[in-house]
């Protein structure tokens, strides 16, 4: 793409796929602007620890300015590199161990996401995308407040519930998985490490219960305090102070649960903690501490989607990435990863100059993007009880 007014890339969603794309075209110095519907950055809750492999660590350092990148690196945690299931008396039943020779990294959402936004001015907050129209030489976004922007291509990165696939790909289907996670944390202090064997500080660890019902854990657990990672690397850079801390969510089909998704968004923290105790209630006693360490203000429900395979389309000058396209459970760990994957790949793409720059990303993207929906919806049924997966709505990629 030359790089001049009219050449505007319009993104919508400052997720973490938006927020890669955006330092990918600022790196190739393609003038890109970012409409987030939040307030602010930090506006709502979207999650906690995040789990960084080889994919997401590449396009970190494709799109980033090396001190981010190192400073992504200085606030993550490097755990074991194994996936373990317990049974409800911790008793190891199943690992998966990942290759030595791949990143491995804990990575706090926020604090990974802040770092994404360092140095982009072009983000514009409480900005309600409602419609797009395509023109023969553009792109027009159409916002909530009535305003409108003009772009050469528009970038849906506007999550699972995308109003720019709604209106792109109108057949593009997300679906319930039938699974509900609850997910909290735990401080790590000295007391509360002793509730975890030194092996359980990995990649990821499930203790599995009846009726597929499972507590999941993983650490965040900064190898320096994150000031001092900013000062040594990054002295313009002020990331939030957070401390280290497990990630720690209960899991099962909605069912199990016994309570609507209102009335479970309805609870207080004290009332999801004691839900899950009560579910947990003859597990190994180490468990339920697990849970009763849960810092109160932080349970919060999350209802599990995916998004069904499709197959080709014509490409335009809208495209997407990330959940708005192949929205996935986390049962694979993927869904980050992909995301900023997409993000770096079609910033590459339209930094190329050819014609067909976009077209050759979605082949690409459909090709890893919805392997990852099918092997995160396959091991959710296989571990989790997800639902299978429908059959896709058109010809197979």
């Amino acid at each position: 793409m030359a790089n001049d007014v009219n050449d505007t890339v319009l993104v919508i969603g400052a997720g973490l796929g938006g927020l890669c794309l955006a330092q990918g075209l600022r790196k190739a110095g393609i003038p890109c602007e970012v409409y987030e519907r939040d307030s602010a950055l930090d506006a709502r809750r979207q999650g906690y620890r995040l789990h960084i492999d080889s994919r997401g660590d590449q396009a970190l350092r494709q799109v980033l300015p090396p001190h981010l990148h190192e400073l992504f690196l200085a606030t993550s945690g490097q755990p074991r590199n194994a996936t373990t299931i317990y049974d409800s008396q911790l008793v190891p039943r199943t690992e998966f161990v990942l290759d030595d020779g791949e990143t491995q990294r804990n990575v706090n959402r926020f604090t990974l996401r802040q770092i994404l936004f360092e140095g982009l001015g072009n983000v514009r907050f409480g900005k309600e995308f409602v419609r797009y129209e395509k023109h023969e030489n553009g792109v027009v976004a159409h916002f909530a407040d009535g305003t409108q922007a003009r772009g050469a291509v528009l970038v849906g990165a506007d999550g699972v519930n995308s109003p720019v696939r709604r209106q792109y790909l109108p057949h593009a289907q997300v679906v319930d998985t039938g699974l509900r996670q609850l997910y909290a944390k735990i401080p790590l202090t000295e007391e509360t490490r002793k509730l975890f064997d030194p092996e359980m500080f990995a990649v990821f660890s499930i203790v599995s219960g009846p009726r597929k019902q499972m507590i999941g854990f993983a650490p965040v657990d900064y190898p320096e305090p994150i000031a001092d990672a900013c000062a040594r690397l990054a002295p313009e850079v002020r990331l939030n102070p957070d401390e280290p801390y497990m990630t720690c969510a209960f899991g099962a089909r909605q069912e199990v649960f016994g309570r609507t998704d209102d009335e479970l968004r309805a609870l207080s923290g004290d009332e999801m903690q004691k839900l899950v105790l009560d579910r947990v209630a003859d597990w190994n006693p180490r468990v339920r501490r697990m849970v009763e360490s849960w810092l109160p203000d932080s349970p919060f429900l999350v209802s599990i989607r995916t998004s069904v395979p499709i197959g080709p389309w014509e490409s335009s000058r809208v495209c997407l990435v990330g959940d708005a396209i192949h929205a996935m459970s986390p049962a694979a760990g993927a869904g980050a990863n992909t995301a900023m994957r997409d993000g770096a790949a079609l910033a590459a793409a339209l930094s190329s100059g050819t014609p067909d720059a976009i077209g050759e990303y979605e082949a690409e993207m459909r090709r890893y993007g919805f392997a990852a929906v099918r092997e995160s919806a396959a091991n959710g049924a296989r571990h989790l009880g997800q639902n299978p997966l429908p059959e896709m709505s058109n010809t197979s990629v």
